[in-house]
């Protein structure tokens, strides 16, 4: 059987990426395999630390942070959020998806802290990005691909959200990524700190997550790789350096996408969850909280109406939820999610395995998703 390493190096071999870092825990055992660079150039070789933008898979954390406030009863999951955004206190909503964005109903009822963590709360990407009412989020919010120093101040961004109808009522429709960057800016009112701080005191050293955070500082520079997308030519194109958009703290740090991190750092996220809110000796949250994250929370209608983003899926709080197996790595109640960045991370409780895959690579185009089901593949039959 092809073993790990060689199940990356196949893909830097043939001039898909410059490198992955690819991670299979089962219980106290973990196999990491580092290859390639962390950069086209080859400056130097990749790490097991390597630091690595995480795009997607910062969703899961973010929703852990909301969860946190629920327990410390700062918060409730039905309660309506318009008390601390009041920006979405009373929406309008868009009269059928495909109507113009002055064509709006009233809200049908509040928007909850619930709707927020299973992605229903009527903001968001459908899988037709032709739709009116999905245009401002690119022009307006600059939701997509991450680009940190674009992105207006929380205060700045929720006043723009404000003028944009709702896609749907509140609870019809599962839509992706927009309830994540407003979780948030919610974590920090709620808490009345920013949400860097909240994140750090509350999950990354609890967790020991070190290399984790919304920037990376100078001293870890020389550990950040550089990120790419496949040119139309099949090639790679650079999209952003070490000292780049990232080497600074953002304006608006991202719920969505924002979070840089490591293969080890994850891990120790990954691990807090299949213990059912535990490491060591510090509980982070509850089993019924960790329960609520990774149960699928969506009707099957609306796990159909997602389109491509939820084949076989349904949506937890902040990540997907295997509901079918469609392959041999979608066990049912397998928990995580994929960045566009390059980047995937599961947990499956039932075999108490967590994999990781981080790479440069923007996932459109063929070459990222080709090393993920390798990966993937890998780690069932291991």
């Amino acid at each position: 059987m092809t073993d790990l390493h060689d199940t990356l190096q196949k893909h830097v071999s043939n001039g898909s990426l410059p490198g992955a870092v690819g991670l299979v825990a089962r219980g106290e055992g973990v196999e990491v395999q580092a290859v390639g660079a962390v950069d086209a150039d080859g400056t130097s070789p990749m790490a097991r630390d390597s630091i690595f933008r995480i795009a997607s898979i910062t969703k899961p954390v973010i929703a852990a942070a909301v969860m946190m406030l629920v327990e410390d009863g700062r918060i409730a999951l039905d309660d309506p959020v318009g008390q601390w955004l009041p920006e979405l206190a009373s929406p309008s909503v868009v009269r059928t998806p495909g109507s113009p964005v002055d064509d709006v109903v009233p809200v049908a009822r509040p928007i909850t802290v619930f709707d927020l963590l299973t992605s229903r709360a009527g903001h968001g990407f459908p899988s037709d990005f032709s739709l009116p009412a999905v245009a401002p989020l690119f022009s307006e919010l600059k939701q997509g691909p991450p680009q940190p120093q674009i992105v207006p101040p929380p205060d700045e961004w929720m006043a723009a959200l404000a003028r944009i109808p709702l896609l749907h009522q509140p609870g019809d429709a599962w839509l992706y990524n927009t309830s994540s960057d407003i979780q948030g800016v919610l974590i920090a009112r709620v808490s009345g700190r920013p949400l860097p701080e909240f994140l750090s005191e509350r999950i990354f050293e609890p967790l020991g997550m070190v290399d984790t955070a919304f920037a990376v500082p100078v001293g870890k520079l020389d550990r950040f790789t550089s990120y790419y997308r496949t040119d139309p030519a099949g090639g790679l194109e650079l999209v952003d350096v070490p000292d780049g958009q990232w080497s600074t703290p953002p304006a608006f740090p991202s719920g969505a996408g924002g979070l840089v991190s490591t293969a080890d750092d994850w891990l120790a996220f990954g691990r807090m969850l299949l213990a059912e809110g535990t490491a060591g000796e510090r509980r982070l949250l509850t089993p019924d909280s960790v329960r609520q994250m990774t149960t699928d929370h969506l009707t099957p209608s609306q796990r159909t109406d997602s389109g491509l983003f939820l084949e076989g899926m349904g949506w937890g709080f902040g990540a997907s939820v295997d509901v079918e197996a469609l392959e041999p790595w979608n066990v049912p109640g397998r928990y995580g999610w994929v960045g566009g960045t390059g980047t995937a991370a599961h947990i499956t409780a039932s075999t108490g395995t967590v994999t990781i895959l981080l790479s440069q690579l923007e996932m459109a185009g063929p070459s990222f998703p080709a090393l993920m089901r390798d990966f993937w593949r890998y780690a069932a039959d291991a």
